[in-house]
């Protein structure tokens, strides 16, 4: 089952209201193959995001497929999600893609499989030539904090 947005309607509250960033757009694009956000990726995770007053939100239910520890994301994994929503953040605040160039991820708590999870986003300083962004992912229904990210991505044409 599916809410207002394609995602379980638990996620309906957080996301009512915000409007889907949409940069990828279409076969041609560059990024249409990348396995975090890329829709062409037939393996790929999908990441989408979301505007958000301060910088973007992103709704994650991370499979059991990914599994690391018994009943845990593997951190790899957790990194991906982050590393796309900071770089949506970054798209967010300049209008240009961007490329990962340094990524810090610390692992807070082991993050759950099949839960309903909340990346969010934002750029903390836009430097011209990079950017630094800082992002966190929570449990949705108990907003407990289970990873934190930064890094510095450079936009590109």
């Amino acid at each position: 089952m599916t809410g207002l947005s394609g995602f379980p309607p638990v996620f309906d509250d957080v996301l009512r209201g915000l409007e889907e960033q949409r940069y990828v757009t279409g076969p041609d694009h560059p990024f249409y193959g990348c396995f975090g956000c890329g829709p062409g990726h037939p393996d790929g995770l999908r990441v989408r995001c979301f505007k958000a007053a301060d910088g973007v939100v992103a709704p994650v239910v991370i499979a059991a497929r990914y599994q690391g520890p018994k009943g845990f994301a593997q951190g790899g994994i957790v990194a991906t999600y982050l590393d796309e929503v900071l770089g949506a953040a970054v798209v967010r605040a300049t209008g240009r893609a961007a490329v990962t160039g340094e990524l810090t991820i610390r692992y807070v708590a082991g993050v759950p499989l099949e839960t309903p999870l909340l990346a969010r986003g934002r750029v903390v300083t836009d430097h011209g030539r990079y950017v630094d962004v800082e992002g966190r992912l929570t449990e949705l229904e108990s907003d407990r904090l289970v990873a934190t990210a930064r890094g510095r991505f450079f936009p590109i044409a």
